[in-house]
């Protein structure tokens, strides 16, 4: 007779077979075991840009993949129009204005401010990037000696004559989906990993007519209402769309890797952008072709599949997110602004799910040096489900940046506009 555990109960006697107990502890332990997680954020793109809301401009099957998998998100939203404010509000949970000079463009990121990547380090993740992290800061002046997103893995590169591999010469030379591969080869036997996927597209600049060239059509693009519906508009957002396939292409090979591993299943993907298109009133604007950016989120463990949210998320909301499904102390990281929006992930509902969600805030100081002087032109927004307030503290300023031209003997002297001589021609 095998080993058995007898247990008094008040209905009578029961036992249990040891060899079950050890199943039931292995049950146990596989289901508290933390997930993988990886981040893919792409570089300046809008909503709703993406196949799964029905933009036929793109072909996006990895992001498409991903909502299928999880949950489509309709209201997500960066906490700052501008890439390096954007992250270091996602790596922070905190607001921009709140991360003193991390809340900058081209200004130092704070050694102070305790990233939720180091977090998740500290206690067991292996951890990494590639292509762009929290950038453009100089983490080093601040005292860091990394980037704050990690350990980058940029190492392999494409040529570049490898316009085949790299469709065109505007995408950036790093491999992404290579140097994830590297990242993995890194960690140890059954370690939990966070990796962060920052591609570079689809910041421009862009191969003239690109997007044509490999055979977009000029008759899918839906051409913004602020926009004049013209053919060289139509053209630019073509060349914009392929730069967001390319974005689209690299996370597709990750996710293959991941299923090779059998490890898809417990790995929670983000996928989204930093920031909205780099086009007029959207990028460096808290306008929502500037903010509201894709989003979708799978991990086939815990999350139930085919659902679609319309609660307001900022990306400042995935650093406690992040820390509570990992079961870690975020006391290294308080205080942090941001709420955790677990519960709608754990929810088996679409629509509206937390009925407190009722505004998401961004705001933004400068893009970069763009005027005399350094000058900003701060402002804040508070966006519900209905309305958009924006605050200008500075509206007598130019919001994109001054267009006069900058004496190189007097820097507060100007002269003409750009493109424009004495006789305004």
């Amino acid at each position: 007779m095998g080993k058995y555990l007898w247990i008094w109960v008040p209905a009578g006697i029961c036992y249990i077979f040891m060899g079950c107990q050890e199943e039931a502890v292995l049950e146990e332990s596989e289901r508290l075991k933390r997930p993988n997680i990886l981040i893919a954020m792409s570089d300046d793109q809008s909503y709703p840009h993406a196949g799964a809301y029905g933009d036929k401009t793109v072909h996006t099957p990895a992001f498409d993949k991903v909502a299928e998998n999880g949950i489509l998100f309709h209201n997500a939203f960066a906490a700052a129009p501008g890439c390096a404010p954007s992250r270091s509000s996602l790596l922070t949970g905190r607001y921009q204005w709140q991360n003193e000079e991390a809340g900058g463009h081209f200004t130092l990121f704070p050694k102070k401010f305790v990233t939720y990547p180091d977090v998740l380090e500290t206690n067991g993740y292996h951890i990494g990037y590639t292509g762009k992290g929290a950038h453009p800061f100089n983490f080093r002046a601040s005292g860091r000696d990394r980037n704050p997103a990690g350990p980058e893995y940029n190492a392999i590169r494409y040529e570049e004559d490898q316009e085949d591999d790299r469709w065109t010469h505007t995408m950036n030379t790093s491999n992404y989906a290579a140097n994830f591969e590297a990242f993995l080869a890194d960690r140890q036997a059954g370690q939990p990993f966070y990796f962060f996927y920052g591609a570079y597209e689809p910041h421009r600049a862009y191969e003239k007519d690109s997007g044509l060239k490999r055979e977009k059509r000029l008759e899918d693009v839906v051409v913004p209402g602020f926009f004049p519906d013209r053919e060289e508009i139509r053209r630019d957002m073509l060349d914009y769309a392929l730069e967001i396939d390319w974005f689209d292409r690299h996370l597709m090979k990750m996710m293959v890797k991941l299923e090779e591993l059998d490890e898809l299943d417990n790995t929670i993907i983000i996928v989204t952008s930093d920031q909205g298109m780099p086009f007029p009133r959207a990028k460096a604007n808290l306008y929502d072709y500037g903010l509201r950016v894709p989003m979708a989120i799978s991990w086939p463990d815990r999350i139930l599949s085919g659902r679609e949210v319309y609660d307001l998320i900022n990306l400042s909301d995935i650093a406690p997110t992040l820390i509570e499904i990992a079961d870690i102390d975020p006391e290294p990281m308080k205080p942090m602004s941001a709420k955790s929006f677990t519960d709608i992930l754990y929810s088996d509902q679409s629509g509206l799910i937390d009925t407190t969600r009722k505004t998401v805030y961004a705001g933004m100081e400068r893009h970069s040096s763009a005027r005399w002087a350094n000058l900003g032109y701060p402002k804040r927004s508070v966006r519900t489900h209905k309305f958009l307030y924006i605050h200008n503290f500075a509206p007598e300023r130019w919001p994109a940046g001054a267009p006069q031209i900058l004496s190189r003997e007097n820097p507060d002297e100007l002269y003409y506009m750009h493109g424009l001589d004495e006789n305004g021609r």
